[in-house]
């Protein structure tokens, strides 16, 4: 049943992909409306999902445009619907919502809602203890119906930036077309920009190859899917708590990554891996890793390759390779990783579909909050070990993540000023420059006129 309200529209809307099957328990709880007391965290989600094509990351501005959403779980005799009211109408062509978003709507109901009760608020959880979290991670993985067969390892998780130029774009669907012909599937932050190109491509590769379905999977978290809403090319959608269990779980998913060029989240993202691979518990653990864009983006992953050598050393480079305007090479390199990727895990008798054996310091786990005090009490010091200071900063970037995008963040940083960072001199400054250089190439946000949610301030040193 679809009604339309100054272009906006109600509807009344059944299940799709998630929660076709419920038991007369799950009914109960699931529509009991004493239990909704993250109501507003699934409003706002399930208000991103429908809202895929937008063109903006600003979560502010989808949250007042549709002040007036609302969303309700309906019981069904043999099963639960969602009313929504005041939605956007792109979910919806000739009267009927787009199944694409359908399923994502659904999703984002099971993860939500779902996911709260059953893992979050179970006391089986000790959140305290690493086994634990990584255990969670694990089960919503499952519950999301993520994993494949044991004996494959062709997950390949592509990061980068929504805010990327046209040919980085096109480069990244190359990429893609030739992962895809490779019959390896596709794992992205669920995003447009490079969250979407590599999907795109392999979606071309799969078709050649008759593949179908291919994987998809778009991994997100509640303060960021606003921000960065669904791509049409997301089959599989994942919303994990915090943004710390989503690293978690394209890192144990995964089986290699390719990094495309992006802003501070995916600076964020690349500091979380090498801290895991820097851990001395991680030496021998095999994870292809490789950086590749255009040729127009080589200043760019030279500028990181600087930093990340400035500030870790320069054995880092062993960790990853860098492939500039080579998608077939950039896609055989990972290729060939997966190979070993799969010979180590027949080795030591370890899973494919999940990467037990990796060492996630619990610092990488418990979510770092973002505030000015957090912020500024930041270790960015050499004194450190380099896993350790790959944590810290990581940390850095997820605070100014969070002032550029995320409601709560950009709501403090309007009230209290910017966050501040202090720290050694010399990392400060590498910092500093990267930074700038994103500001420069307009990789921060999508608006113009960008007003930096951070202050580099001072050496605690």
């Amino acid at each position: 049943m679809i009604t339309s309200n100054h272009q906006k529209v109600n509807a009344l809307v059944l299940p799709n992909g998630s929660l076709e099957f419920l038991s007369l328990r799950e009914i109960g709880w699931l529509s009991d409306k004493t239990l909704c007391g993250c109501y507003e965290q699934f409003r706002r989600c399930a208000l991103a999902a429908l809202n895929s094509g937008a063109e903006t990351d600003d979560s502010r501005i989808v949250l007042n445009q549709y002040s007036d959403f609302k969303i309700e779980i309906v019981r069904e005799p043999r099963g639960i619907c969602l009313q929504v009211t005041n939605a956007p109408p792109r979910a919806f062509v000739d009267g009927e919502m787009i199944e694409g978003i359908r399923e994502h709507l659904f999703s984002v109901l099971r993860d939500i809602v779902y996911t709260q009760y059953l893992i979050m608020d179970n006391n089986q959880f000790d959140f305290s203890r690493s086994e634990h979290i990584t255990d969670a991670v694990f089960h919503i993985l499952k519950n999301a119906s993520t994993f494949q067969s044991n004996a494959l390892t062709n997950l390949i998780v592509c990061w980068g930036g929504h805010s990327v130029n046209r040919e980085e774009y096109e480069y990244s669907k190359d990429v893609g077309y030739m992962l895809g012909l490779r019959k390896l599937n596709i794992c992205t932050g669920c995003g447009h920009g490079v969250m979407k190109g590599p999907m795109k491509g392999a979606a071309l590769g799969h078709a050649k190859q008759r593949i179908a379905p291919g994987r998809y999977i778009g991994i997100t978290e509640p303060g960021i899917i606003a921000a960065e809403a669904p791509n049409a090319m997301v089959n599989a959608l994942v919303i994990m708590p915090d943004i710390e269990k989503r690293l978690e779980a394209f890192v144990r998913l995964g089986h290699g990554i390719i990094v495309f060029p992006g802003g501070v989240g995916t600076t964020e993202e690349i500091l979380y891996l090498l801290s895991i691979l820097l851990h001395p518990d991680n030496q021998q653990i095999k994870f292809p890793l490789v950086f590749s864009g255009p040729e127009s983006s080589r200043d760019y992953f030279s500028d990181m390759d600087t930093f990340l050598r400035t500030t870790l050393g320069n054995d880092i480079t062993n960790r990853y390779h860098i492939v500039i305007g080579d998608a077939a090479k950039a896609s055989m390199l990972m290729s060939q990783g997966l190979k070993q990727v799969k010979a180590e895990r027949q080795a030591q008798k370890d899973a494919f579909y999940f990467n037990w054996k990796l060492t996630i310091p619990q610092q990488l786990q418990i979510p770092f909050v973002p505030s000015h005090q957090s912020m500024a009490n930041l270790q960015l010091s050499r004194k450190l070990p380099a896993f350790q200071l790959a944590a810290n900063m990581r940390c850095a970037f997820s605070g100014i993540v969070a002032g550029n995008v995320k409601q709560e963040g950009i709501q403090a940083v309007q009230e209290h000023g910017p966050f501040e960072l202090h720290g050694d001199p010399e990392i400060l400054e590498q910092m500093q420059t990267l930074l700038n250089k994103f500001i420069q190439q307009r990789r921060m946000t999508l608006a113009d006129n960008y007003k930096p949610s951070y202050r580099i301030v001072a050496s605690n040193s």
